[in-house]
């Protein structure tokens, strides 16, 4: 389903010191830096399975998200989602997956949800009778009711993570791709995505990456986690075989904190 061999992708950033003489001097020389933000990322990911991507700020995953997405062209490496090269078919692979970040919504902020739906389902050209049917169950297992006549700007934070992954999933996605779904939501509320999420990938057979640095949607979610560091994959393994390397007493936190200084991430 998901495979990524050897890919690569570098940025140059413009580096200066503070104050108003560096800044007058950079504008007739620059200082560049070379962030190697994939440095030959490696992983194959089968039909049906979900799986945590974790690793500290600035380690890559973001990165990886958005090549798997098809907005960034690696600089070498090959990627293919459900058969796809991302970048190079995104009309077809657009219409293959979802996408939820948790600091960006795809929700017009003005309109009320069920408009913004049927904007979306304009937009992936979905046949009536089957938005319809997806939408009604869709509401059922999130518990939208009402909100499909409030404007997005007026729910609360745990009511449009909801809204956002609902319409994320409008057009029946084969993989879906998870960027914090849960963050800033209290607990009832991240309790309900985490059984949705499951219950999309037993019934559904949908594919999930999930990215989050909230160790206990690992613990619920994934049965397999890939650990990111300096562009690199670090670990990738289950969780039931990273338990076996520490003792009884290790949270998973405690566990993925002694990998990143393992390997002095």
């Amino acid at each position: 389903m998901i495979v990524m061999q050897d890919v690569r992708k570098t940025f140059r950033v413009t580096r200066r010191k503070a104050g108003m003489r560096a800044a007058l001097g950079s504008l007739f020389s620059r200082e560049y830096d070379t962030v190697r933000a994939l440095d030959g990322v490696s992983f194959t990911i089968p039909d049906g399975e979900i799986v945590g991507y974790i690793g500290p700020n600035g380690a890559g995953k973001s990165s990886t998200i958005k090549v798997l997405c098809g907005i960034l062209t690696p600089d070498s490496g090959v990627c293919t989602v459900d058969g796809l090269c991302p970048w190079r078919d995104r009309r077809r692979h657009v219409g293959r997956i979802g996408v939820v970040f948790g600091q960006r919504s795809q929700l017009w902020w003005d309109v009320p949800v069920g408009d913004s739906f049927e904007l979306l389902r304009d937009i992936y050209s979905v046949p009536a009778d089957r938005f319809s049917r997806t939408k009604a169950d869709l509401c059922e297992l999130l518990d939208l009711g009402d909100l499909l006549r409030t404007p997005a700007r007026q729910l609360s934070l745990g009511q449009r993570m909801r809204c956002e992954i609902a319409a994320s999933l409008l057009h029946e996605p084969r993989v879906l791709f998870l960027d914090e779904p849960t963050i800033g939501l209290d607990a009832v509320s991240k309790l309900a995505v985490r059984e949705f999420i499951r219950r999309l990938s037993r019934e559904k057979g949908t594919t999930v990456l999930l990215t989050t640095h909230d160790m206990q949607d690992i613990d619920a979610l994934a049965g397999r986690v890939l650990l990111l560091g300096h562009g690199r994959v670090l670990y990738d393994g289950t969780l039931a075989a990273l338990r076996t390397r520490f003792d009884a007493g290790h949270t998973l936190d405690e566990m993925v904190v002694s990998l990143y200084q393992e390997y002095r991430i």
